[in-house]
């Protein structure tokens, strides 16, 4: 009977060790390598049908990729590895077909559109088309329409207020992360899920508006001490639901798509004008919109005005600070918005104004 080649490599090698001691260590080795090419080699042979169906199966993926890649030709000398491509690339000369060039936005560079650029776009909502972003309320109709409260914060006892006052003045400042006040809403920081607004009114002749009722008093000291300083300040948009925000961050999107963006690089300029949905301060009813009786529009012209000026001032006064303040872009992640104003109270907003920080680098020192 024939031996297999398997048995005539281990009679090879176990002749060998038997012949001298010094050649059974080579032996060895030889007869395991033996062993493993041989069943390899076996297992070669009763696996064709596999590995026939592997190497289709191969082919098959190859062959259905090459249609998803594109193949140029190009004349000798045209671009090679390493040169720009042209603007556009000949599929064929005999063919008219050619791919569009593709270019590259430079997000650092689109202007940013403000609110009034916007309502022209092709965004339509039938729920929230009416409800314009220029409802501004004059602090003259604020004022009158809540005179019982100021009337109640003036007949408080002033010696009370300076005694408080005093008091607060001698003590350490302290700052604690759980204060509602201080609490930090960003896109870092979306809203937490348990969070309770704890809204109030402020009443006007076209309707009662709402934010935290917590900072209406001082909101509204603040809107009466400006008056008596002959600044005539207009107040917009104190408290926004979730739908509200996403409806104005959609209509921001869709007018940077109408002018050639795709949707992620108009999300990504959108959220430097409009805090993304479940990230804003409105929606705490601790933010406040704030323009001039005779400046409604909500854009960076508002800083050069008396109104403008005076709140960059006084705000800190009455708890209100600068949330978005120019040159600290790369912190907020907002752009400059010198009418947009924030509620942390008198003590932290202090602190604020004196070191010229913003919220964010309030908490990473004090908090």
């Amino acid at each position: 009977m024939k031996k297999t080649l398997k048995e005539r490599a281990a009679a090879f090698f176990i002749d060998m060790g038997k012949r001298s001691r010094l050649l059974r260590p080579i032996a060895i080795c030889g007869l395991a390598v033996s062993f493993l090419l041989c069943g390899f080699l076996d297992y070669l042979r009763r696996g064709t049908k596999r590995f026939a169906c592997a190497v289709f199966i191969l082919l098959c993926f190859m062959v259905g990729n090459s249609f998803a890649y594109p193949v140029f030709f190009k004349e000798a000398g045209a671009f090679s590895s390493g040169q720009e491509s042209p603007a556009a690339v000949t599929v064929s000369e005999d063919s008219n077909i050619r791919l569009a060039a593709t270019e590259e936005i430079a997000l650092d560079d689109v202007p940013l559109l403000e609110d009034e650029d916007v309502w022209d776009a092709a965004y339509v909502d039938i729920e929230h088309q009416g409800m314009a972003e220029a409802d501004i309320l004059s602090s003259e109709d604020i004022l009158a329409q809540n005179e019982d409260i100021l009337n109640a914060l003036e007949e408080q006892d002033k010696s009370e207020e300076e005694a408080l006052q005093e008091e607060e003045e001698s003590s350490p400042r302290e700052f604690s992360p759980d204060d509602w006040k201080l609490v930090l809403v960003n896109k870092q920081h979306p809203i937490p899920d348990d969070y309770q607004v704890f809204l109030g009114t402020i009443r006007t002749t076209k309707g009662n508006e709402k934010c935290d009722e917590r900072i209406i008093e001082d909101l509204l000291m603040m809107l009466q001490a400006s008056r008596r300083d002959g600044v005539n300040l207009a107040v917009s948009s104190p408290y926004r639901d979730f739908n509200r925000q996403t409806y104005l961050f959609n209509r921001k999107i869709n007018a940077y798509m109408s002018r050639g963006m795709s949707y992620m690089e108009a999300y990504s300029v959108s959220s430097q004008t409009v805090t993304v949905p479940g990230a804003s301060e409105h929606q705490i009813g601790l933010a406040l919109d704030i323009a001039a009786d005779d400046y409604v529009s909500l854009d960076q012209g508002f800083a050069d005005t008396d109104e403008g000026k005076w709140l960059a001032q006084h705000s800190y006064e009455y708890g209100f600070i600068l949330r978005y303040p120019e040159g600290k872009e790369y912190i907020t992640s907002i752009e400059y918005e010198p009418w947009h104003f924030r509620y942390v109270g008198r003590e932290a907003a202090a602190v604020i104004y004196e070191e010229q920080i913003t919220l964010e680098e309030f908490w990473d020192k004090y908090l």
